[in-house]
Order: structure tokens, then sequence, then C-alpha cells
């Protein structure tokens, strides 16, 4: 493996990272109590900015990483698995609209209630990754600082999903991370082959990469039904 371009993509990421984190607008909703009166203050259309900036940010992060991750670890003929369909996910199968009919036949409660289930149903998985990380011996600080830091701010975005359904749709919460049903499959705790664990991890990446994506359009998605215009589509 070339160690130039591996430190080079390195390098990259740090200082990608850096600035999209030194530019973020924070969301934090939870007060010292553990109520969400932080974000409740907030008028709704600037909570929804906060949220989507949030959401983007999240998932530039998770592209950084899995591109760090892949240079790292995975054999360059595996590469290709990332195109070719060779990464199965088994997340909710949440479709993003492509026309301006369907962003007019989906509901707002739709999108929020989507966002919320995609965020809560990462949270065990990503703090599984975690663990595995710690156990690689060439992984750089930079991949394990941001898979800790992406579990911190999904944490955040939940809360400020929660406060936006709150807002929008008059609803409560809709139900705790640790009650949501994981909707991706389990892992056994066993302890496979070292190419096999990598490739599990890569997978995870990269799945996770794609509906950090999806929570992202989606958010956008709701903005643009709120300006009435849907002049904005996914890409």
């Amino acid at each position: 493996m070339n160690r130039v371009k591996v430190l080079q993509v390195w390098l990259c990421c740090v200082s990608l990272w850096r600035f999209w984190v030194s530019h973020a607008v924070p969301l934090d909703c939870k007060d010292e109590t553990g109520s969400l009166t932080h974000c409740t203050s907030i008028s709704q259309e600037k909570l929804l900015d906060r949220v989507i900036q949030h959401a983007e940010l999240i998932y530039r992060v998770s592209e950084e990483s899995c591109t760090l991750f892949e240079e790292m670890f995975v054999p360059y003929p595996l590469h290709a698995l990332r195109n070719q369909g060779g990464n199965v996910c088994h997340s909710q199968p949440f479709p993003i609209p492509s026309s301006k009919s369907e962003i007019q036949q989906i509901s707002d409660k739709w999108l929020l209630h989507s966002v919320l289930i995609l965020v809560q149903s990462w949270m065990e998985p990503l703090i599984y990754l975690q663990t595995t990380l710690d156990r690689y011996d060439d992984a750089p600080d930079a991949l394990l600082n941001k898979t800790k830091w992406v579990s911190d701010k999904l944490l955040s975005l939940e809360q400020g999903v929660v406060v936006l359904i709150r807002k929008m749709l008059n609803e409560g919460i809709l139900t705790s991370s640790s009650a949501i049903e994981q909707t991706l499959a389990p892992y056994d705790g066993q302890s496979p082959e070292v190419l096999e664990s990598v490739l599990r991890d890569y997978n995870l990446l990269t799945c996770f990469k794609k509906d950090a994506h999806k929570m992202e359009t989606f958010l956008k998605l709701l903005k643009c039904r709120q300006s009435s215009k849907l002049s904005c589509l996914s890409h």
C-alpha cells in the first residue's frame, strides 16, 4: 500500500474536518437538567437550518472516515466493491424522492420520522465500530476521533429532530434511542478472520455514509417543502 498516498489522504481529511468543525453552528438542545429547552427557544426556521447544517457535517465527516479507512485497511482490488453493489446495507429502505410529484406526495411527518428512525438506528452500530477500531494496530487518531465525534453528534441531531417534530407536527418524542428496534443486522460478537472483520467494518462505514446522506437529503427536502417552491430536488 502506498503510505505516501495514505498520509496525503489523512492530512486532507484532518484539514477538511477542522474546517467544518470550526464553521459549524452548535446544536446543543439539552440544558443541565436534561430538558430540550435550548432548542425550543429557537425559531422553527433557524432550528431547521441548524439541524440541516448538522446533518451536512455528519455526512461529510462520514465520507472522510470511509475514505481514510479504505485507504488504510482495504486491499485495493476490493475498493471496487463500493461501486459494484458489494456493500449490502440492512437499514430501513427509505427511498429518496426523485421528482416534484414525489416530493409533493410525501409529508413533513414522513420526512421527520424517517430522519429520526435513521439517526436512532445508527447509534448502537457506531458505538460498536468505536470498539472494533480500537483493536486496529495502525488506526490513526483522526479516524478514531471522527468516529467518536459522529457518534456524539448523532445524539445532538436526534435532539434537534425531536424538537422539530414537536414544533412542526405538535407531537411528543416518538421513542427513546434504546427502545427503537435496530434496523441494522446485529453482530454476533464472534472473532472473524482479519479480512472479514475489515470488510465488515468497511461495509458498516459505507452504509452509514449512505444513510447520513439520506438524513441530509430528507431535511433539505423538508426545508424545500416549507418554501412552497419545490425547486430543490435530490441528486
